[in-house]
């Protein structure tokens, strides 16, 4: 027996498949890592974040960097969430050809397998259609900011507080303390109230015999005092507006005052600048319709 020629053979042998295994193995792994360092710092910067450019020199700006600390963290999540997202999604791509590959190598029929693969690919994308939406559906959201958890939302059937935002079902609670689970596929649009800024909007329907410029004038001095008030201040991006006739309803002049607040602090605002304007009108013998400003201090 020529044991030159089987160690040469053997040799050979384990150079031109285990090898080429380990060789395909090795680079996969560096793909790998290549890909979750990209990742990393792409998630990286997406996480730091900074104030829009139209609101960097405003009230605004200023109130959003002092919020910058919670923003960065909701913004943190986000990133991290996505980066183990494309993490896996990556490592699931390279090691699959990976596999492939060294199947090849090895001399194995690759055919059926990709055949198989095939068939049950197509087989699960008609049978799991919904959770597919669902799952494409809370990826946008995460990756667009749409909403995030502590936020106020509308999505349509529901609204409410966000307590959770998954990739495939997002959970609110509204104002009754309903826990509402929602499939991110089945939602069409949101309405944010928690984004940036919010306004309130005040609508004060007067009697036709009225004085509008004294209307007027009691509102934009309560709006100012409201805004120079050392509790609500902190609160409200700009000072109040008062844009003056809105319309004409049945029971007498609509009257608007608006105010840009911190997010989710409108309603708070509001009800200063309500009881604030009831006081003055009471005082001033302004007559407000009872059929849409009750007497015993509902909103208007």
């Amino acid at each position: 027996m020529d044991w030159s020629v089987k160690l040469e053979d053997v040799v050979a042998w384990l150079l031109d498949v285990p090898g080429k295994a380990v060789l395909i193995i090795v680079i996969a792994m560096v793909l790998r890592w290549m890909a979750h360092r990209f990742i990393n710092r792409l998630t990286g910067r997406a996480a730091k974040g900074a104030v829009p450019e139209i609101l960097a020199n405003s009230k605004a700006g200023v109130f959003l960097s002092d919020l910058r600390s919670g923003t960065a963290e909701r913004r943190r999540q986000r990133a991290e969430t996505m980066g183990s997202l494309l993490r896996s999604i990556a490592s699931g791509a390279i090691w699959s050809i990976a596999f492939v590959m060294v199947l090849g190598v090895l001399g194995l029929p690759i055919a059926p397998l990709l055949t198989g693969a095939g068939v049950a690919g197509v087989a699960l994308g008609f049978g799991a259609q919904t959770l597919v939406k669902d799952f494409l559906s809370g990826i946008f959201m995460i990756l667009e900011d749409q909403y995030g958890v502590g936020d106020a939302v509308d999505l349509g059937e529901a609204s409410g507080m966000v307590e959770s935002v998954g990739l495939r079902v997002t959970k609110l609670r509204d104002v009754n303390g309903t826990a509402w689970y929602v499939r991110n596929g089945e939602i069409l649009r949101v309405g944010n109230q928690s984004q940036e800024w919010a306004r309130t909007v005040l609508d004060v329907t007067v009697a036709y015999d009225s004085d509008l410029d004294q209307v007027q004038q009691i509102l934009r001095e309560e709006a100012h005092a409201l805004y120079t008030d050392s509790t609500l201040s902190s609160f409200m991006i700009e000072e109040p507006e008062v844009w003056g006739v809105e319309r004409f309803d049945k029971d007498g002049v609509v009257v608007r005052t608006v105010a840009k607040t911190a997010p989710l602090h409108q309603g708070e605002v509001g009800r200063a600048l309500r009881s604030r304007v009831l006081r003055r009108f009471d005082a001033a013998g302004i007559r407000i319709p009872s059929t849409t400003f009750p007497p015993s201090g509902g909103t208007a």
